[in-house]
């Protein structure tokens, strides 16, 4: 039901008001020249969230330009649309995404997360791709600990009520939609304390034809508002997410917007039955800045104009003004081009669907987003220098000194040590997240959640993919570029231990505020090294995300450059999971035992240190490993695969032998070695697989013909324990126990 707008007299334009606004004195000098006058306050409120970060990327596009985005595979480049769009074969392509929802999330955890899925969903069927899946990588503040009267702090429960809150969000809007979750990461430390990062993941299938595109094309062609109606939710959700956490942020509630699953479900079957069509001549999601962003970026993708009428567009609250009306972000809610003469199949594809819908407007052939009420215009802007000519900036970089070696590696109780490993929260079992999720709906699972990679079988396309997401902030405080080459790796390890060929990736790019020399020379330095990695393994970027100012009073996060990489595997006989299958089966490492310490686990968790120079990778090395284990899978001759990762063998031993149906023991003999214990056992040298076989005569002979070194170190066991060898001492734990607390770590922290 459309109801009157508003119109009051807009309020004075101070200094105070711009800089209210997120606006400098320059780009507000800007603004007057781009528009001849001076902007008024719904104007003005245009291009405080178009010009934001969150929109714009204005301290990020010159980076983003360093990532390769071209290829034999690439439908539609990084950048050009909603979403990405990656050829896999016999006319079908994958349309991908990852998005951050960090701020809202941190103000309302359980709308915060929700809404995220349900923007990044509707990136994908935007682009007329079906949703099939989706995977999150989150992190989180430690969520467990006591103080010294054995009580649990505040800053514990807090963080606790976060994470409560953006996996029952996750949940929520996942199982209501009918699209699984069947996969991610968390890691919980410190630096997100007050800062939570929710990045959620979202792949589609669509038949090349199928590909909708995003331009407002065809002078006269009419303009339709369609899905929910508009309210003061989300109001200026962009700009929020453009400028630092602080403690007056609680006022910032009403940007957090509120999401509607089961309305998204009908929009998401409404547009692609309208794409199927010919009504369609251009398709927007209206995600950040709402309906703002999605008239202006579809009229200067087409080179045109938009005119549009706010008394038409269907609202849900009375008196709002246009500023609201332009700036607030309530979900589900589509812009659509249609073809003059088609506006009676879009009408009734909608009332079939149950759904507001308004034809709100139409494409002008003079390049402006002309905003009207009735008669009444307020606001005119020529929309390509909202959408695409936004201001960019360089900033500053001071580089950070590069991580002292270490000198001295502590030593402890090593019995005790993989335990405690196995029980901290970021390495511990992630079942209590996963059991919220419907990760069967679709019945296209075919590997279940905690294995290196989620793998999918899209049944309409008969087509087997997997998929993964990574990054070790811990790597990347200490060496930014680095740690971005191993997020990289790891994430195409992953595949290849799942059986899969890398085809692309998508990112996440979550960072401090870059007016701060020292974290906008990290972001560079990741951005390099993702690049360095993308090439190496010769992926495209599809797109992706950047988050910045991502910072609380306690300062700013590690930075995370998350990485979101999807795969084909051949054949389902190829497909492959990380757990020891059976007893008798020799175990074999594939790499290097390793040496190196710095940044691993095993001193944060067991020393409490954040030190050294991280693992160093050489891409070489990696695709020659990735290549030979995918031989060796395709040749039969593996049972199980799992990347070597945080915290090093004995954690991924241990893993193997806890993480399936079930509990394999297993007996493992590394000889003299010459290495300390505590560095055999819980370094995180790259480049490193532990894999289970029948035969392992034969891998050991391909693997010697690629030039891959391959080691047997052991046999599984149907004993009760895990027993490891080096050196002449034998260390033993029993798998019950191992499992018992690895499995159980969260939830005795949830339910504490």
């Amino acid at each position: 039901m459309n109801t009157a707008v508003y119109l009051p007299k807009d309020p004075e334009i101070t200094p105070e008001v711009i800089a209210a606004h997120g606006i400098t004195p320059e780009e507000y000098d800007r603004i007057v020249k781009i528009l001849k006058r001076e902007p008024n306050y719904t104007e003005l409120g245009i291009f405080s969230v178009m010009w934001s970060e969150h929109c714009s990327y204005k301290n990020s596009r010159p980076e983003l330009k360093k990532f390769p985005v071209t290829g034999p595979t690439v439908l539609v480049k990084a950048g050009e649309e909603n979403a990405g769009v990656i050829d896999i074969g016999d006319g079908w392509g994958i349309a991908f995404k990852m998005e951050s929802h960090n701020h809202p999330s941190a103000i309302e955890p359980f709308q915060g997360a929700a809404t995220g899925v349900g923007g990044i969903i509707r990136d994908i069927f935007t682009m007329g791709a079906r949703p099939v899946f989706g995977l999150n990588s989150l992190r989180f503040g430690p969520i467990s600990g006591t103080d010294e009267k054995g009580e649990t702090p505040a800053n514990v429960r807090h963080n606790r009520r976060l994470f409560r809150g953006v996996v029952e969000g996750i949940a929520h809007y996942g199982n209501c939609i009918g699209v699984p979750t069947i996969g991610g990461e968390v890691y919980f430390d410190e630096t997100y304390e007050g800062n939570p990062l929710v990045n959620v993941f979202c792949l589609g299938i669509l038949k090349h034809e199928q590909i909708a595109r995003g331009a407002a094309s065809g002078i006269g062609n009419p303009v339709f508002y369609v899905g929910a109606e508009t309210g003061r939710d989300g109001l200026a959700g962009a700009a929020f997410a453009s400028r630092e956490l602080t403690e007056e942020s609680k006022e910032d509630r009403p940007a957090v917007q509120v999401g509607d699953p089961f309305k998204e479900k009908l929009l998401l079957e409404a547009c692609l039955e309208l794409l199927t069509t010919d009504a369609v001549a251009g398709i927007q999601d209206m995600g950040a800045a709402g309906l703002t962003c999605s008239t202006c970026e579809t009229a200067s993708r087409g080179g045109t104009g938009v005119e549009i009428d706010l008394e038409k567009v269907p609202k849900r609250e009375p008196g709002m003004t246009p500023y609201e009306i332009l700036l607030s972000e309530s979900q589900e809610r589509m812009l659509i081009i249609v073809h003059k003469g088609k506006e009676d199949i879009v009408r009734a594809i909608f009332e079939k669907w149950d759904l507001p819908h308004a034809e709100v407007g139409v494409v002008k052939d003079d390049g402006l987003m002309r905003v009207k009420v009735g008669d009444v215009t307020v606001a005119e802007i020529p929309a390509r220098d909202l959408a695409d000519e936004a201001p960019v900036y360089h900033r500053e970089a001071a580089p950070q000194p590069a991580p002292a070696p270490l000198t001295l590696i502590p030593s402890g109780d090593l019995e005790a040590a993989l335990p405690t490993l196995l029980a901290d929260p970021t390495l511990a079992s992630k079942q209590w997240i996963y059991r919220q999720f419907d990760h069967m709906v679709r019945i296209g699972t075919t590997v279940l959640p905690g294995s290196d990679s989620a793998v999918f079988l899209v049944r309409e396309a008969d087509k087997i993919l997997a998929a993964t997401s990574d990054c070790n902030a811990t790597y990347c405080v200490l060496d930014p570029r680095e740690g971005a080459r191993a997020a990289i790796a790891e994430a195409a390890r992953n595949l290849a231990c799942s059986g899969a060929i890398p085809l692309a990736v998508t990112d996440n790019l979550n960072f401090g505020n870059p007016h701060k020399p020292e974290n906008f020379w990290q972001l560079r330095e990741a951005v390099e090294g993702l690049a360095e990695g993308c090439r190496a393994f010769e992926v495209p970027v599809t797109g992706g995300n950047v988050s910045l100012y991502n910072e609380s009073p306690a300062g700013a996060i590690d930075p995370t450059p998350t990485v979101g990489m999807v795969g084909l595997i051949e054949e389902q006989a190829h497909v492959t999971q990380s757990f020891f299958r059976r007893a008798g089966d020799a175990i074999l490492l594939l790499g290097e035992l390793g040496d190196e310490m710095g940044g691993s686990h095993y001193l944060k968790v067991l020393h409490g240190l954040k030190q050294g120079v991280p693992p160093k990778v050489d891409f070489k090395k990696e695709r020659a490993l990735h290549d030979t284990l995918r031989e060796l899978i395709r040749s039969g001759l593996v049972e199980s695969a799992h990347d070597c990762a945080e915290g090093g063998l004995a954690v991924t031993l241990a893993e193997s032998a806890i993480g399936g149906q079930e509990r394999i023991g297993a007996e493992i003999d590394f000889g003299i070695t010459g290495l300390a214990p505590e560095v055999l056992l819980f370094n995180e040298s790259q480049a490193r697989v532990v894999i289970s076989t029948r035969d392992a005569d034969a891998v050991l002979r391909l693997a010697a013909e690629r030039g891959t070194p391959a080691r047997v170190i052991g046999t599984t066991t149907s004993g009760e324990t895990l027993e490891i060898t080096a050196d002449g001492t034998t260390r033993k734990w029993k798998v019950a126990e191992l499992h018992r607390t690895w499995s159980c770590s969260i939830g005795n922290q949830m339910s504490a």
